[in-house]
C-alpha cells in the first residue's frame, strides 16, 4: 500500500505541526549545551518546570487530536481493553476486542465464561491464559462487589484482578473524567529523556511528573507524552532531526538528526500511515487500522 503525505492537523488546514518541522528542525540552546567539551549548566528546579510546561504547550500544538488509542465504548470495555494491552499493541487489542465484546458484552457474561473460549478469542494479545484468568476475575468482582458497574475510584479499581495503577489511571481519566497520570513505557521514557525526573519506579515517576503540572492538565499530557513516543521520540532511534520541540530537549543527539533521515521514522499519521485504532475519534486527521486479517 502507498504511503501518504504527513497528514494536516485536524480543523487547521495547515500541515501538522510535527511533519513540518522534519525540514526544518535543528537543536536548540538544550542540544547545543550538550555539545562536547561544554558541560550543560546545571538547570534549577523551577527552569525545569517552565520547561517541562513549555513541552506540554507545544505538545497540545503538535497533537491537538491526542486520545487513548484503545477502542472502547464504555468504562468495561475500556477496562478490559487496558488489561489485554500488557506486552503487546494497541493495535492488535483493538483488533481483538470486536469479537471479544460480541460474545462478552457485559462483566456478567464474562465472568461465566468459559476459560479455553475466552483465551481463543484473546489468542492474538499474547499471555491469553494469564489475562483470560484476569478478565474473569475482575468481571466476577464488578458483578458481585460493584453492582454490574466499573467502580469510578481508584481504591476501588485496584482491588480487581489484573489491575493496577496505571490501568486505573487509564480508567478513570478516559471513562470517568477523573485525571490521572499514567506511566506506560513511552511516557517513562520520554520524561527521563526531558530530565522531568531520573526516578525508574512508574509510582515515583507519576508522583515527580504529577508535582509539576496542574491536575486538570494529567490526563492529557499523558496523551500527548505517548503520542510523541510512538511517533517521533521512539525507543531505539529517535527522530531527532523532525521533533519540532527539539530546541526544548536536553537529549537531542540520541537519534537520528538529519531531517531527511529523521521524516522517514515518522509513525502513524506523522507517517502516513493508518493509526491504531479501527473507530478512531472524528478529529483524527489520519487513516483508521484494518480490521484484524484485513492487512
Amino acid at each position: 500500500m502507498k504511503q501518504g503525505k504527513p497528514v494536516k492537523s485536524a480543523g487547521s488546514g495547515k500541515p501538522a505541526k510535527a511533519a513540518a518541522a522534519a525540514k526544518s528542525a535543528k537543536p536548540g540552546k538544550a542540544a547545543a549545551a550538550a555539545k562536547p567539551g561544554k558541560p550543560a549548566k546545571a538547570e534549577s528546579h523551577l527552569a525545569m518546570v517552565r520547561r517541562a510546561r513549555r513541552i506540554n504547550r507545544e505538545l497540545a500544538e503538535i497533537y491537538p487530536y491526542a486520545h487513548p488509542e484503545l477502542d472502547f465504548r464504555n468504562p468495561f470495555e475500556l477496562l478490559v481493553a487496558t488489561v489485554l494491552s500488557a506486552q503487546t499493541t494497541d493495535l492488535r487489542v483493538n483488533q481483538t476486542t470486536p469479537a471479544l465484546f460480541a460474545a462478552y458484552p457485559t462483566p456478567e457474561d464474562m465472568a461465566a465464561a468459559v476459560p479455553e473460549e475466552l483465551e481463543e478469542l484473546i489468542r492474538p494479545t499474547g499471555f491469553f491464559r494469564a489475562k483470560a484468568k484476569s478478565l474473569i476475575g475482575l468481571s466476577a468482582s464488578i458483578r458481585d462487589n460493584f453492582g454490574g458497574e466499573v467502580p469510578g475510584r481508584l481504591a476501588d479499581l485496584v482491588t480487581l484482578p489484573g489491575v493496577g495503577r496505571k490501568t486505573a489511571n487509564v480508567v478513570l481519566g478516559n471513562a470517568f473524567g477523573v485525571p490521572g497520570i499514567t506511566v506506560d513505557t513511552h511516557f517513562g521514557r520520554l520524561v527521563r529523556r526531558w530530565k522531568w525526573t531520573e526516578q525508574e519506579d512508574p509510582e515515583k515517576v507519576e508522583a515527580e511528573i504529577a508535582a509539576i503540572f496542574p491536575k486538570s492538565e494529567w490526563t492529557m499530557l499523558s496523551h500527548r507524552v505517548v503520542f510523541h513516543g510512538r511517533r517521533i521520540c521512539h525507543a531505539r532511534r529517535p527522530a531527532c532531526g523532525a521533533c519540532p520541540i527539539a530546541p526544548l530537549c536536553p537529549s537531542y543527539g540520541e537519534g537520528e538528526t538529519d531531517p531527511e533521515k529523521a521524516r522517514k521514522l515518522l509513525k502513524y499519521e506523522m507517517g502516513g500511515q493508518p493509526g491504531q485504532r479501527l473507530s478512531p475519534p472524528p478529529d483524527y486527521p489520519g487513516r483508521p487500522a484494518p480490521a484484524l486479517g484485513a492487512g
